[in-house]
């Protein structure tokens, strides 16, 4: 717990709130964002930092998805359901995002004496006093009929509201979770069971896709019967961090973290370019 505790006390944190830049803000700039400031919090040109995330009507794939037998029948039945369609960096599976879910990317600098499981347990830690004062029932175990089913699923009474996926980039480490605040978390899973039944089939596959039971996903708008909205979570974040560190800046990318985020933006585009051209 002493090195959970030393990554939630930085001394302080840098603060980016991409909450609320419309529908036209794509997650690949997310990802790109990302990336750049792993790099620059573990070269030590950036404190830890915290960004906040939203994007309309996006499916982001990952890796294993791409390679389902009849993957463009499944992302043609995505896209008539008006989502863009990505493949993401990290690891993990399909999630849907629409804008009542807000994403939070915790960035910590990687070391020798921080494994990746202390980034998980750091989240799972950070949202479970993020809502204490709503509930102490958080738990993370694998949901395994959820979409993206991973050993830090959070859930309370077995249904999942929130999924964690971990990227490292040289020296640091992006924590990234999806929080279902508000709207149906059935509605969003039962997306992705159709997407997994067109675009799998009966195909026997090497690779062994969710079967999604939409009963098992709820928001926490549904679990905790609140009225939350994604910016009320983000007011409760941003004063999180204030009790955690005691300083909070606000500065943008500056100077080599743009040359970095064009940079991977850059290979995010070609990389999806090259992922969804195959599969024409």
């Amino acid at each position: 717990m002493e090195t959970i505790h030393a990554l939630l006390h930085p001394q302080a944190y840098r603060f980016i709130d991409q909450s609320s830049l419309g529908p036209t803000f794509s997650a690949l700039q997310s990802f790109a964002m990302d990336d750049a400031l792993s790099i620059s919090v573990g070269e030590g040109l950036s404190p830890t930092a915290a960004r906040l995330w939203v994007h309309h009507d996006t499916v982001v794939l990952g890796i294993p998805d791409a390679r389902l037998p009849y993957i463009s029948d499944g992302i043609d039945f995505l896209k008539s359901e008006g989502y863009q369609v990505i493949v993401r960096n990290s690891g993990g599976l399909g999630v849907v995002l629409d804008d009542g879910v807000l994403n939070l990317s915790l960035i910590f600098p990687d070391s020798k004496e921080v494994n990746i499981h202390e980034g998980y347990d750091a989240m799972v830690a950070f949202i479970r006093s993020l809502l204490s004062d709503l509930t102490n029932e958080i738990e993370a175990y694998e949901i395994t009929r959820s979409y993206c089913p991973g050993t830090y699923d959070l859930s309370i009474h077995g249904k999942k509201f929130a999924g964690i996926s971990q990227r490292r980039v040289k020296s640091g480490s992006a924590v990234q979770i999806y929080l279902d605040v508000s709207g149906s978390g059935a509605q969003r899973a039962f997306l992705l069971k159709r997407f997994y039944e067109i675009g799998k089939r009966a195909e026997k596959t090497r690779f062994k896709y969710p079967d999604i039971d939409p009963t098992v996903m709820a928001s926490l708008n549904e679990l905790l019967a609140t009225d939350l909205t994604v910016e009320d979570v983000r007011d409760r974040i941003l004063r999180k961090l204030y009790d955690l560190s005691g300083k909070v800046v606000t500065t943008p990318l500056e100077g080599e973290e743009i040359e970095w985020f064009n940079k991977r933006f850059e290979q995010m585009i070609q990389r999806n370019e090259k992922a969804l051209d195959r599969l024409k």
